[in-house]
């Protein structure tokens, strides 16, 4: 047996469906207010952003959604992805579980965000969509639809966090190759940006801020639509291919998980991986441990308040109920730029209320660390972001070589790193600042989060 062992699908047996999580939950998920008459949202509030058909899929409590042929046969270009039994690194941690990763780094953007972003784009192009406007942290959902607008003849605007724009030069360049126009956020094109610049001049931006910026100018525009690349219910059903499909391949390693890992920020691809899974726990009393990694800096769920805030900064989407920091609270400048985001997606903050998963925080040196260990043994270079997942997973292993026990322990690797080397340098160089979690930023954003009785 080699020391790391593939599990491929045929591309004939990739599923023809997305999970919806909603048809399961043993308690429904809290209605989306409008912001203005704070009664929960009609399709026609959606309508100005989001194509019917999303909007549809936003609020059905179908179990299982079909993937239209037309965005099943672009999947088939990368999907379905691989499995892997990291047997290499349980060996270097000694440990007598078996760890296995979906790798998600296939795709032609480099994560899972393509998952979505060509499904949006698809339906966008069916209703008339000229135009498409989003926001992207560290680059990879903006690469994402910048590769599906293409494939559809659909113009596409990306409002970048400032700091991953300077920080991570080559995800712009990627966007401009396949065509998109990407933007610094927070910037002078929009009210929401310059008024985030009258007051911070210097700001480094955040992801509710090109939020904000992408809506406004959506809202703005009647021939253009807004696409958003995490948090929504639509968003985490597109990505429950990746759950889908490791179902069908942890039953062709003859293995089931006892542990289920994956890193957050806005929720997408924890909830691509561990939905269907938690799908079974709650119809057939399966019992899969759920954990979702966060950053120390921006830890929404772990140090967040359970209640109704924005999506956004300039408080322009409806309310949402879910962990949140503060729809105004501005992460710290660390190289994690997608998991920068003040909020969790409502149904991962719902299913967390449910005590349905657990949740930890990591700092971003012993997740780099955790990432070197995971590249040294299996070869992959894992994105900043994905290192949560692998540390997670980690710690995991080492509980289980404590305790003597020999569980199945699972974890999305979300997206390699090939255009995040500046963070490992810093990190070799030991020039990586330690994580900051700023309880008086968060304090005084929470100060600020809207009335509702």
């Amino acid at each position: 047996m080699t020391d790391t062992i593939k599990y491929f699908l045929e591309e004939s047996k990739m599923p023809k469906t997305w999970y919806n999580i909603a048809a399961d939950l043993p308690k429904p998920l809290d209605p989306v207010l409008h912001p203005g008459t704070l009664k929960p949202i009609g399709p026609d509030d959606l309508a100005p952003l989001f194509p019917m058909a999303l909007i549809g899929q936003e609020v059905s409590q179908e179990r299982e959604i079909e993937i239209p042929e037309p965005v099943r046969d672009i999947y088939k270009q990368w999907r379905p992805s691989p499995l892997y039994r990291a047997r290499r690194l349980e060996k270097h941690l000694d440990t007598p579980a078996r760890i296995y990763y979906k790798y998600e780094g296939v795709s032609p953007s480099g994560s899972h965000k393509p998952n979505t972003a060509v499904a949006q784009a698809f339906y966008n192009k069916e209703e008339g969509t000229k135009k498409i406007t989003t926001e992207t942290g560290a680059g990879q959902w903006g690469t994402s639809l910048a590769f599906a607008c293409k494939l559809f003849g659909i113009e596409l605007d990306v409002y970048m966090v400032k700091v991953s724009f300077e920080q991570k030069p080559y995800r712009k360049l990627v966007m401009q190759t396949y065509g998109a126009r990407c933007v610094a956020s927070p910037s002078e094109e929009t009210d929401s940006g310059k008024a985030i610049l009258a007051k911070f001049p210097d700001s480094s931006g955040s992801l509710g801020i090109a939020i904000s910026e992408a809506v406004e100018m959506a809202a703005k525009n009647p021939d253009t639509k807004y696409a958003l690349g995490s948090v929504l219910n639509h968003v985490l059903m597109h990505q429950t291919i990746v759950g889908n499909e490791t179902l069908l391949q942890m039953e062709m390693a003859d293995d089931y998980p006892d542990i289920l890992v994956g890193c957050t920020g806005g929720g997408s691809n924890f909830a691509g991986l561990v939905f269907p899974f938690l799908g079974k726990n709650f119809r057939e009393g399966t019992k899969t441990r759920v954990i979702a990694c966060e950053p120390k800096s921006c830890p929404s769920l772990t140090k967040g308040k359970f209640v109704y805030d924005f999506g956004d900064t300039g408080r322009l989407t409806p309310l949402m109920k879910t962990h949140t920091l503060g729809s105004q609270f501005i992460p710290p400048a660390t190289h994690s730029g997608g998991l920068r985001y003040h909020a969790m997606a409502p149904m991962v903050s719902h299913l967390k209320e449910l005590n349905a998963i657990e949740a930890k925080a990591y700092g971003q040196k012993e997740c780099f660390e955790a990432g070197v260990n995971f590249a040294r043994t299996e070869g992959i270079v894992p994105a900043p972001e994905a290192t949560h997942a692998v540390k997670g997973a980690i710690d995991a292993a080492l509980e289980c070589k404590k305790n003597g026990e020999s569980k199945s322990i699972l974890f999305n690797l979300c997206g390699h790193g090939h255009f995040d080397m500046k963070a490992y340098g810093d990190f070799f160089e030991g020039n990586l600042a330690e994580d900051k979690f700023d309880q008086a930023s968060v304090d005084k954003a929470l100060e600020e989060l809207p009335k509702i009785a």
